[in-house]
């Protein structure tokens, strides 16, 4: 699937459906639930790797489970969904020239059609359209953007009017700047909801509400894995539990309790 088929999605009134995939398990699953788009994010520096952000992650680790994810798909490749990938701190804040050597070293070596980009700065804006003119297509994420935690950290963000016409402001120009949609994380609902009827690219919300042309989601959230859940992602099973549980029951049924040296003869047998 073409980004540009997501515009389409939107004109024609149906939700487009976002589910993060970081190896080739995760994508085989999340490929047979149906999912529209598959984002290889940065998140999988924390879900995964086990860091405190997703600041440590590399270009590299990037590309290592964008190809994994690519050889999970059992579908031909017309009917897969199409696959974004982030790009890492400071693989694009340094300048057009790096942003562009860095999402085109991920498409031209995984299955990625798309990157992902957080922010509109006027330097970020310069970057993204850089990359569309070179071709390559770019997804916008605006509101709780991960990789200026040490900045906003991850409370949500635009409470405010002053916050909130900002972040219209920026969505308008990465709109005029070329990116096919846009992501937006953490924010009043009712700023996602005037968004969808302004932008004339789709909005797809994590934690802004219902009223978006698309929802995405950690997969791992949704499967109850992560140790801390979002507040706005709701696990639909306790898939922690339930796999620990599991696990437990193989290793007690590989350690049965120990029988006494009677062989299973009865104290009073042996006239104890």
């Amino acid at each position: 699937m073409l980004p540009s088929e997501l515009l389409r999605f939107k004109q024609e009134g149906r939700s487009i459906t976002v589910l993060t995939a970081w190896d080739s398990l995760s994508s085989a699953m999340v490929e047979a639930a149906g999912a529209d788009v598959v984002l290889v994010g940065d998140s999988l520096g924390m879900v995964i790797l086990g860091h405190a952000t997703t600041l440590p992650v590399t270009l590299e680790q990037m590309l290592h489970h964008t190809q994994a994810v690519e050889r999970g798909f059992e579908k031909p490749i017309n009917h897969q969904p199409l696959v974004i990938c982030d790009l890492p701190f400071l693989s694009y804040q340094c300048g057009e020239d790096k942003a562009v050597a860095a999402a085109g070293f991920l498409l031209k070596n995984s299955c990625a059609a798309a990157v992902k980009i957080e922010g509109a700065e006027p330097e970020i804006l310069a970057v993204i359209e850089r990359l569309i003119r070179m071709g390559i297509p770019v997804m916008g994420h605006l509101g709780l953007t991960p990789q200026s935690v040490h900045k906003l950290g991850y409370r949500r963000q635009a409470e405010d009017q002053i916050t909130q016409e900002r972040i219209i402001s920026q969505a308008l120009q990465l709109e005029q700047s070329g990116c096919f949609s846009l992501v937006l994380e953490h924010v009043p609902g009712k700023l996602a909801s005037h968004l969808r009827t302004k932008l004339r690219i789709p909005v797809i919300g994590i934690g802004a509400g219902n009223d978006c042309d698309g929802q995405v989601r950690v997969t791992a959230d949704l499967l109850g894995l992560s140790s801390k859940q979002p507040p706005f992602s709701k696990p639909l099973i306790k898939g922690r539990q339930l796999c620990v549980a599991a696990l437990q029951s193989w290793i007690k049924q590989q350690h049965p309790q120990a029988t006494n040296p009677t062989n299973g003869e009865s104290e009073q047998e042996l006239g104890y």
